[in-house]
């Protein structure tokens, strides 16, 4: 495995791969990976000849009160699990590696950036976008790998790629949990004990929705209901956005009657955490 910090590095070494009619997987994060990033790396080693991980922090989808400075950051470990599940490449350059001084070209996206998360943070998705198709770029993969806890942002890079005619696939992989249920994010090490323990409150709502749901109830308002009111209970919860919507278009829907997206954002204490299930069964 190689660790390499810039562009031209991972082209050269991409192209060598090609010229041997390799497949090419890419796995993009901002590191301090965990299990999930796991998940999506192993299915990338099983579906392509070469697996290649981005880690890189990207300063662009960071609001100015958010958290890029404190956001967890350890390549050691990050390098030794990418080795430990047969990674051949990664990359992780430095922030002016991928944005010059001169930088004006931005990729944005509107109608699916325009609810949930793009809310609250308005900038984001623009920024998700831009270094994507940056990765995209300069890897150049046949196939990228991204998972079902951002399913916001698996939807608009889906959509990304077909409206501008990227030559790969995308593959959304499913939401790994903590044995007791809380979805795998980076953003979990920001939590106290008492305030990871009133965490669960997010994975209670969805398995209430998820259930309210395969039993027949297709009232989106009476789902919703139910389950801000099971958030509300906890002290330490403070709800950003608990909604159904549509799972293509990322835009509202008041019945289910075709596959939906029920996605929170909840903080708690300062921490902002994310979760969804997926209902296509209609």
């Amino acid at each position: 495995m190689k660790i390499v910090k810039t562009i031209k590095e991972v082209r050269e070494i991409v192209k060598l791969w090609k010229k041997e009619n390799l497949s090419v997987g890419l796995v993009p994060t901002m590191g301090y990976l965990h299990e999930g990033h796991a998940s999506l790396i192993d299915a990338s080693v099983s579906g392509n000849d070469k697996t290649v991980v981005s880690i890189f922090v990207n300063p662009m989808q960071f609001g100015a009160n958010e958290d890029l400075d404190s956001y967890p950051r350890d390549l050691n470990h990050d390098s030794k699990l990418c080795e430990e599940h047969h990674v051949d490449l990664i990359f992780n350059p430095e922030p002016n590696e991928m944005y010059g001084k001169d930088f004006y070209t931005y990729v944005n996206m509107n109608v699916l950036t325009e609810d949930l998360c793009g809310i609250t943070r308005p900038i984001h998705f623009k920024g998700v976008c831009t270094v994507v198709a940056k990765l995209f770029n300069i890897v150049q993969p046949d196939n990228a790998y991204f998972g079902q806890k951002d399913a916001q942002q698996l939807a608009i890079i889906k959509q990304m790629v077909q409206d501008l005619n990227m030559p790969l696939e995308v593959h959304g992989c499913p939401i790994v949990r903590e044995i007791d249920g809380l979805a795998k994010s980076s953003r979990n090490t920001y939590l106290s004990t008492e305030e990871r323990q009133s965490a669960l409150i997010l994975s209670k709502a969805i398995t209430l929705g998820q259930s309210l749901v395969e039993n027949g109830e297709r009232d989106c308002s009476k789902v919703l209901t139910s389950m801000i009111d099971l958030i509300s209970s906890e002290p330490l919860a403070k709800i950003d956005y608990v909604k159904i919507v549509d799972l293509k278009t990322i835009q509202p829907v008041n019945t289910i009657e075709k596959p939906i997206l029920c996605a929170m954002a909840v903080y708690i204490g300062k921490t902002r955490l994310i979760d969804n299930f997926i209902f296509e069964e209609v």
